[in-house]
C-alpha cells in the first residue's frame, strides 16, 4: 500500500519563528447569550518545524496570559483575575502539537495539548496553510490560519458570578506568519 503523497505548492522544509507583529491571537465568546466580545492576546512566541513529510511537522507555542485584552479594561483585569486566567498563578498559555493530519484536500487538522491555567487538554485545530513566500527582506514566510472551539469550564475557567454571563464555549482563531530560522 502507498502513501499519498501531500502536494503544499511552495513548500519549504525548515524550522519557522511565529512572528508577533504580523499575526494574531484572538478569541470570540457569547456575552448573555446576545452578543459576541471579542478579544486578542498581546505577547506570544512559537516555533514551526515543517518537515519532509508534512504530515511529522510539530507546532509549539506560549501565550503570555496577561497580555490578554478586550478595550476594557475593567473586563480584562477581571478575566486575568482568579475568576477566570488567575494570571498571577499560570501566566501562560501553552499548545504543543500531538500530530497533523489531512482533512481532506488542502487542508489539515493539528492536533495537540492546549494548557490553560495549569490544565492540560488536548484540542484539535482547523488548519489551513495560506502558502509560503518571500518578505521584503528575502527571507522565507509561511502563512497559517487556524480555528479551534473550546470549552473554558474543562480548563477550570469558571468565572465565579460573572461566568453566567460568559458562553462555556469560546471560539479561538489564529492567523500566523512565520519566519524561517537561518540555519
Amino acid at each position: 500500500m502507498s502513501t499519498p503523497t501531500i502536494n503544499i505548492p511552495g513548500y519549504v522544509v525548515g524550522t519557522w519563528t511565529i512572528d508577533p507583529i504580523h499575526s494574531d491571537v484572538s478569541f470570540i465568546v457569547r456575552h448573555l447569550g446576545v452578543s459576541k466580545v471579542r478579544g486578542q492576546f498581546n505577547t506570544f512566541a512559537g516555533e514551526i518545524v515543517t518537515a519532509e513529510d508534512p504530515l511529522q511537522s510539530t507546532v509549539t507555542a506560549t501565550i503570555d496570559a496577561g497580555s490578554f485584552h478586550t478595550r476594557q479594561e475593567q473586563r480584562d483585569n477581571h478575566v486575568k483575575s482568579e475568576d477566570f486566567l488567575h494570571v498571577d498563578d499560570h501566566p501562560e498559555i501553552k499548545f504543543v502539537s500531538t500530530g497533523i493530519r489531512q482533512d481532506g484536500g488542502e487542508n489539515f487538522l493539528l492536533d495537540g495539548n492546549l494548557t490553560i491555567r495549569g490544565t492540560t487538554k488536548p484540542v484539535t485545530l482547523a488548519l489551513e496553510i495560506n502558502g509560503f513566500g518571500e518578505g521584503m527582506d528575502g527571507k522565507s514566510l509561511i502563512g497559517i490560519s487556524a480555528t479551534t472551539q473550546i470549552s473554558r469550564k474543562d480548563f477550570g475557567v469558571h468565572g465565579g458570578a460573572a461566568g453566567a454571563a460568559v458562553s462555556d464555549k469560546i471560539q479561538i482563531a489564529l492567523e500566523i506568519e512565520a519566519g524561517l530560522k537561518s540555519e
